[in-house]
């Protein structure tokens, strides 16, 4: 069992938002490896071993799952240096990992965020889900709509108009318009410092997979018919 951040994380995590510059973070640097990054690898390693019994295809490697704490500024006009968060993503590893399907969560000092679903999908990702979507709305809207109760409804930003070749009378339009597919729950940060956070994230995690397979599924096929017709 993960025990959970100590109180020093989340005071570090506070701090540097207070001071998010190079000279102060520097001299803490170690203050961070081990009370913050040393922590969230055990913790991916945890979720990592849950995984297996649901969701496989998405134990990642701690060191390709845990986001750099450093911001990348060159084309933001915020500037400040580093992250006031730590964060993992759990993507499908048979599929790319921005554009498949799969689980996040991030510790602020504030809160614990967690999701599930499909954030940034490419173009051809897009028109897979969509397609996808088009032939199997019914089952779809079933197997979204349970995990509810511990992530809220799926939600997304969306298209104002349908996609070009799809009816825009069909009885799935609201889902086909949408350009994202995701969950999304915040919980008090203070359920970051106790062993629960661990249970409280694979949860969440376990009842989101359903879905995730199923958004993942067209992107198996298109995956599957290249590595094809490469021979």
């Amino acid at each position: 069992m993960f025990p959970g951040f100590s109180p020093e994380a989340l005071t570090f995590l506070r701090s540097l938002k207070r001071n998010n510059r190079r000279e102060w973070f520097q001299p803490r640097k170690e203050i961070f490896e081990t009370k913050v990054k040393i922590p969230m690898v055990q913790l991916v390693e945890a979720i990592n071993a849950e995984l297996l019994d649901f969701a496989p295809d998405h134990v990642t490697d701690p060191k390709k799952a845990v986001y750099r704490i450093y911001r990348d500024t060159r084309f933001s006009p915020d500037k400040t240096p580093y992250k006031t968060h730590v964060a993992a993503i759990f993507p499908d590893h048979n599929l790319g990992k921005q554009s498949s399907a799969g689980f996040y969560f991030h510790v602020t000092a504030k809160s614990v965020g967690i999701a599930a679903g499909s954030y940034m999908p490419g173009p051809d990702e897009l028109r897979a889900f969509r397609t996808w979507l088009a032939e199997n709305h019914k089952k779809f809207r079933d197997a979204s709509r349970k995990p509810e109760k511990m992530l809220g409804k799926l939600q997304g930003s969306s298209v104002t108009r349908m996609p070009k070749g799809f009816d825009a009378t069909h009885p799935a339009e609201d889902l086909i318009r949408m350009k994202q597919w995701l969950y999304w729950v915040e919980l008090d940060a203070k359920i970051a410092t106790i062993p629960q956070l661990l249970p409280e994230l694979v949860k969440r995690f376990r009842a989101a997979a359903p879905v995730i397979a199923m958004l993942n599924a067209p992107l198996r096929k298109s995956a599957g018919a290249t590595s094809l017709s490469l021979f």
